[in-house]
């Protein structure tokens, strides 16, 4: 196993270049708050996402549109108390750059200004490009998304691969090197074919992050609560569960309760 620069004090948009360029692969998790960002980095992940993902997996939300701009503004805000190595990437949400580059400024600088975030995250190719461009002007780290959207789950209507057909497969790598080219430090491919990433990895310099993607991309994302088991009701075949925090955390509760109940707790020992 390939170990990780544990000496890197913070990690930069340049870092992960360089891990690309020396075949080291990056990690990334979802945070949204200050205490699982604290472990998440204290761990030494290379990358937090803010993610939208906060939607579902803690608003409760069907799909990521409804989470509002305040919102991940101050889900970025608690996870950067807690942060000293990681990149923390905020993603933003639906409605807040999309068809109006003024606004996607506007949106952007607000998540840096008010978060302490190191870089913000778009998803789409050639249609968000002014936006991109834009915020790029403005002197803020962009991250690319594309291949399966979420955001745009209303017009694909479902959540199956992505670009498994020429046609879908040809604009995504066009739409990849356009986000290299404007400037984006880096991508990530989001449920697509492991050959078309190999393809996307070898034609771009930044940095590829893969979520459902295969193992060719320069470095995987997994959301939080679905790696640690705390999410149930989502099995993607892409997901790898390290434990299970469902039952974990429920036994314990179920403990819990049982002492309350028996009057063992608090005991002496655990009073004034």
């Amino acid at each position: 196993m390939k170990s990780s620069k544990t000496n890197i004090t913070k990690v930069t948009t340049q870092v992960l270049r360089e891990m690309k360029v020396h075949g080291e692969k990056i990690a990334m998790l979802t945070a949204y708050d200050y205490s699982t960002a604290k472990i998440v980095d204290q761990a030494n992940i290379d990358v937090i996402l803010v993610g939208d993902s906060a939607a579902n997996v803690i608003a409760g939300h069907p799909t990521t549109l409804p989470i509002t701009l305040d919102q991940m503004i101050y889900h970025g805000q608690s996870v950067v108390r807690a942060v000293k190595r990681a990149l923390v990437v905020v993603d933003l949400p639906f409605g807040s750059y999309q068809g109006n580059s003024k606004e996607a400024l506007c949106s952007a600088i607000r998540v840096m200004k008010e978060t302490g975030a190191d870089a913000v995250k778009l998803e789409g190719g050639e249609e968000i490009v002014e936006s991109v461009q834009r915020i790029l002007s403005a002197g803020i780290p962009v991250m690319g998304h594309l291949g399966l959207t979420p955001q745009s789950i209303n017009k694909f209507g479902t959540y199956v691969v992505r670009a498994t057909e020429k046609t879908e497969a040809d604009k995504l790598l066009k739409d990849a090197l356009l986000l290299q080219k404007i400037g984006c430090f880096g991508l990530v491919l989001e449920k697509i074919p492991a050959k078309l990433t190999a393809k996307v990895v070898k034609s771009l310099d930044i940095p590829v992050i893969g979520i459902g993607a295969g193992a060719a991309a320069d470095g995987q994302v997994l959301v939080f609560h679905d790696m640690m088991g705390i999410t149930q009701d989502f099995s993607p075949r892409f997901l790898r569960r390290y434990t299970n925090l469902n039952d974990v955390i429920g036994n314990v509760v179920r403990r819990y309760i049982d002492d309350v109940k028996t009057q063992d707790f608090p005991n002496n020992k655990e009073q004034y």
